[in-house]
């Protein structure tokens, strides 16, 4: 017999009273789990000059910053058929996190001077440099449009990294994010979740007084020469593979569906749709196509 039960039993022979579960209030749903507390952002140290050596295997990283539905594809595509660059795909280096287990670990790591972030960081690296390594190349680019949330952090844990903004004209990135499927995302639900993202990247550019800004219609009006201008602030030769960058001939493993099949395609820049008139931009996007110098 249970403790509790005894307890019960000799409460009620000395006092009359009896201790009962309360029932439970009858619903008809079920009632919701608690909300996960948020984890508190996590902290880190801005690597030295001189413990960039031991801290960080990448060196001078590019990272492209822009909204969703910018053409960054476009571009990531572009870079990576050049002979020095690798731009793999979005790797969402943001939501790799790093966890002590327990107070043990914790402390050990705060013996060597890393809070999560710096081992966060060191992940990313580690990781990014791996695909470096992988395709035998000098320079890696990361296109993650939720790069543009986190770009502070990103020159905090690579101070000599590069940063490229992509800007496209806002109308055209809502328009095709909407397009993307119209009856989930009305075109007003568009200008919202896209005018974050532009809101971050403008954020970014105007801090970054060294980055290096493109238009995706420039890209797509002259690659060449769009190109060239990318090259020259990368510091590498301008390579023409660049504007055939999607020929490619042979067996292609086919990520995700694990199976290999013929893969020959051309990959050349194509034009981009027609800019907005005046009276087609939304109320909303008029600030940020003033601000990208879309409109006067």
């Amino acid at each position: 017999m249970s403790l509790a039960r005894n307890l019960n039993r000799a409460l009620t022979a000395t006092t009359g009273l009896q201790v009962r579960r309360a029932p439970q209030a009858a619903s008809g749903k079920k009632s919701a789990p608690p909300e996960p507390a948020k984890r508190p952002v996590a902290t880190y140290r801005c690597p030295s000059a001189g413990e960039l050596a031991t801290d960080r295997l990448l060196r001078r990283p590019v990272f492209i910053i822009s909204s969703i539905r910018s053409g960054s594809t476009l571009l990531r595509m572009m870079l990576g058929a050049h002979p020095r660059l690798h731009a793999p795909h979005e790797l969402h280096i943001g939501r790799l996190e790093v966890t002590c287990a327990n107070w043990f670990s914790e402390r050990a790591m705060g013996a060597l001077g890393l809070e999560r972030g710096d081992l966060e960081h060191l992940l990313w690296d580690r990781v990014m440099h791996r695909e470096l390594v992988k395709a035998g190349k000098d320079f890696i680019v990361e296109k993650t449009p939720a790069n543009a949330y986190m770009y502070r952090r990103l020159k905090d844990a690579w101070p000599d990294a590069r940063f490229v903004f992509l800007l496209r004209h806002p109308e055209s990135i809502a328009r095709s994010w909407h397009e993307t499927d119209p009856v989930k995302r009305p075109l007003d639900t568009a200008v919202t979740d896209v005018l974050r993202y532009m809101t971050a990247v403008e954020e970014a550019r105007t801090a970054d007084a060294d980055g290096f800004t493109v238009r995706y219609e420039d890209i797509t009006e002259d690659p060449g020469r769009e190109m060239r201008r990318l090259c020259e602030f990368l510091g590498v030769d301008y390579a023409p593979a660049m504007l055939n960058y999607g020929k490619k001939t042979g067996r292609e493993l086919v990520r995700g569906l694990g199976d290999w099949r013929e893969n020959i395609r051309t990959g050349t820049v194509q034009p981009g749709r027609a800019l907005p008139k005046e009276d087609e931009i939304p109320e909303r996007l008029r600030a940020m196509c003033a601000a990208w110098g879309y409109t006067s």
